[in-house]
């Protein structure tokens, strides 16, 4: 009965632990969440000369005013709107859903979309 018991102490401690641990991780990856989700909402439209950069220099700058606005207005709508479910689902830490996370990381790559996946 007394190996039971310090066993299911010890257990109880190494869960207490381990759950610490994540609680103080969790604020953290919240407050990134709300954070990236805020910077995309606001910023979105910034892909649509983004975007034309970078079909302009692949692809030749006729090109990047036409399609490059176009799509670029096609990812200032996803960047926006995965920063609008961002914010309203801040309390479930996920990873961003578009890739580079901020519109300022990376600049010179395009826009990718991907599911977001638990952190």
């Amino acid at each position: 009965m007394k190996k039971t018991i310090q066993i299911l102490l010890v257990s109880l401690a190494l869960a207490l632990i381990s759950s610490g641990a994540l609680a103080n991780d969790y604020p953290t990856k919240v407050g990134e969440k709300l954070g990236t989700g805020v910077a995309n909402a606001v910023t979105g439209f910034v892909e649509i000369p983004k975007t034309m950069i970078i079909t302009g220099h692949n692809k030749g700058a006729t090109y990047g005013l036409t399609a490059g606005f176009f799509t670029g207005l096609v990812h200032a709508v996803g960047r926006s709107v995965s920063g609008a479910i961002d914010i309203a689902t801040f309390m479930v830490p996920t990873t961003p859903i578009v890739t580079p996370a901020y519109i300022w990381d990376d600049f010179d790559r395009e826009t990718n979309y991907t599911a977001a996946k638990m952190r």
